[in-house]
């Protein structure tokens, strides 16, 4: 059984939040999360793309650096990175073997089995650890006071992305429940950057940092000037803390990509300042500009246009609709789109139909996905035109099969649909 495989076992477990197997089985490594310097990042939408810009940021300045995110896209090592490389398949096993054994002393003990997800963030700080990487950067999985993330003690900074209506069904269904845990990374005296423009968040988050004597700086009070916009990406300038930024250019399309790359600088300013890192102004350009997520608005051709994105959630939908209709004014769009049933869908389903009235409904190979037969239902109520396509390789086939009679084909919806939707795609594209 290959390392994939053995972590999927403990996929029985679900995702259930808190600190207590984490820390155990961490203790049982010999607790690696102490010995790394960490940069950790939460939020709702955007913490993905933050992470990258820190991170590439980092090692244009000449640092190893390691990057932990999730979900993955298409192969699992791309959640474990250092220096641009993924985690091999044979470190992987590696890795896997080790944590397994300590999670099995674990129940022969009489703890509780460790989740999936605390097995994967294990062998995650392990293997970083042993890499001696100078920075990591680390993504919270779910929320962040329960997240196996939150073991670290004393990151460098902290960063919190936007914050909107999702997962409500564990992490509370009010704006500021769902910031309550977020702002479980706020640590005792260590600065906290963030990027939500909800005023039920912030006061959450004002009223956390007050109560950890952390450092709070408000990354929406920037106000970056935005002098070009493509599809490549945009040019903007700004100032963060009294250093002048000019023509930074980041390489993902979108406003909201903007606010991202600020809060990024943000975080990357305030460390320089108090000499945590040393960043030149050429690392900033060059990191900046080299940071890209794949599925993120991600142009996978443009003969015919066709442009995969994670949008799943509210605001990931609306900054969707706000950057295609930005560039595709007037045009002809098909989209295909599947949607984990679990999520806000009629709010995201109100901002895809501003974007067209043609979609094809298909759905992800999850257990929690909405039936392509009752997406498309919901289509029909908003008054789209809709065909059901029940597989994502049938729903491609059948894009690019009428790709000449639109100018631009669009697969959103779920990470776990364009995930799949990105490998059909390079196959034939």
């Amino acid at each position: 059984m290959g390392a994939i495989d053995k972590i999927h076992e403990f996929e029985r477990f679900g995702s259930v939040l808190g600190l207590e197997r984490m820390n155990i089985i961490l203790d049982k490594l010999g607790n690696p999360q102490d010995d790394m310097k960490v940069i950790h990042v939460a939020g709702t939408n955007g913490k993905g793309s933050i992470c990258k810009y820190i991170y590439e940021v980092l090692r244009a300045a000449g640092y190893s650096v390691g990057l932990y995110t999730s979900p993955f896209l298409e192969v699992f090592n791309e959640r474990i990175e250092v220096d641009g490389n993924y985690i091999t398949d044979n470190e992987l096993d590696e890795y896997t073997d080790i944590v397994l054994a300590k999670s099995r002393e674990m129940v022969e003990e009489g703890y509780d089995s460790p989740t999936e997800f605390e097995i994967v963030t294990a062998i995650a700080f392990l293997y970083l650890r042993d890499k001696h990487c100078d920075y990591v950067v680390l993504e919270v999985g779910l929320g962040g006071r329960g997240d196996s993330t939150n073991v670290v003690k004393e990151p460098l900074c902290s960063v919190i992305a936007s914050i909107s209506l999702d997962h409500t069904d564990r992490l509370g269904d009010t704006i500021a429940k769902i910031a309550f845990e977020k702002a479980g990374i706020i640590k005792e005296g260590c600065p906290v950057v963030i990027n939500s423009d909800k005023e039920d968040a912030k006061e959450v988050f004002r009223s956390k940092a007050e109560e950890m004597h952390a450092e709070l700086f408000d990354a929406t009070l920037v106000k970056p000037e935005i002098k070009e916009e493509t599809l490549e990406g945009c040019i903007f300038s700004e100032e963060i803390l009294g250093t002048i930024y000019d023509d930074i250019e980041i390489s993902m399309a979108g406003d909201h990509q903007v606010s991202n790359a600020t809060a990024a600088l943000y975080a990357l300013t305030l460390m320089e300042q108090q000499g945590k890192v040393a960043i030149s102004m050429k690392a900033i350009s060059e990191g900046m500009k080299k940071a890209k997520q794949i599925g993120r608005f991600e142009i996978m051709s443009r003969e015919p246009f066709v442009i995969i994105d994670g949008a799943h959630n509210p605001d990931g939908s609306l900054s969707l609709r706000k950057t295609v209709n930005a560039h595709f004014a007037g045009k002809k769009i098909l989209m295909i789109v599947g949607i984990l049933a679990d999520k806000d869908v009629e709010d995201v389903l109100d901002n895809f139909c501003a974007i067209t009235t043609d979609f094809v409904a298909t759905q992800p190979q999850n257990p929690r996905k909405m039936n392509a037969s009752e997406l498309a239902e919901k289509m029909y109520a908003k008054g789209a035109k809709c065909y059901i396509m029940e597989t994502p390789k049938k729903a491609v086939d059948y894009a690019i099969a009428h790709s000449n009679d639109y100018d631009l084909i669009l697969f959103a919806g779920s990470l776990y649909l364009i995930g799949e939707v990105r490998t059909l795609l390079r196959g034939i594209l």
